[in-house]
């Protein structure tokens, strides 16, 4: 008993406050039921590009169930869809390099994140996400990407190139 309440203890401390940059939790779904404990589920969530205003990306995650799962002490899988979408007009908020991070969760107690990072398709003017997996000794080849063109919203004119925001 004395080390499950350390446990739970440890896994509190290492989730720590919940930040204004946390998902926003969209559903959840069960995919396997577990008798006397937290079921495995997916969960899709939306989190606003933090500097990129009028931009939205939605992922899905397998959620480990058990009590593993329960006390933060599971390692999750690697797996996770993305679909990035505008959904206002797009403002950049400073300029930003290929590949920056525009989103990062942990996916296990220490060693995996699961990561959204963004670039620019100069030519097209699309803004391109991807989200992946990486430990801190080997990566995953897990993978997906999602385009968001760049349209002028509400207001006519040109849209904003994003060739002028995010640097090569």
């Amino acid at each position: 008993m004395r080390f499950i309440a350390i446990c739970l203890g440890f896994a509190l401390l290492l989730a720590g406050p919940a930040s204004a940059e946390d998902p926003d939790l969209i559903m959840k779904k069960t995919t396997v039921w577990k008798f006397l404990s937290p079921d495995h589920k997916l969960g899709t969530y939306a989190i606003d590009d933090p500097d990129v205003e009028g931009v939205t990306c939605y992922f899905t995650v397998p959620e480990k169930g058990g009590w593993a799962g329960w006390l933060g002490l599971a390692e999750e899988l690697s797996n996770t869809s993305l679909a990035c979408r505008q959904v206002g007009p797009i403002k950049f908020k400073r300029k930003l390099e290929q590949g920056d991070e525009a989103f990062s969760q942990r996916r296990s107690l220490i060693f995996k994140k699961m990561q959204i990072v963004r670039g620019c398709d100069a030519k097209r003017n699309v803004l391109v996400y991807m989200t992946y997996t990486d430990k801190m000794i080997e990566g995953s080849p897990e993978n997906s990407t999602s385009a968001v063109p760049i349209s002028p919203w509400g207001e006519p004119g040109q849209p904003v190139k994003c060739a002028d925001w995010v640097s090569r």
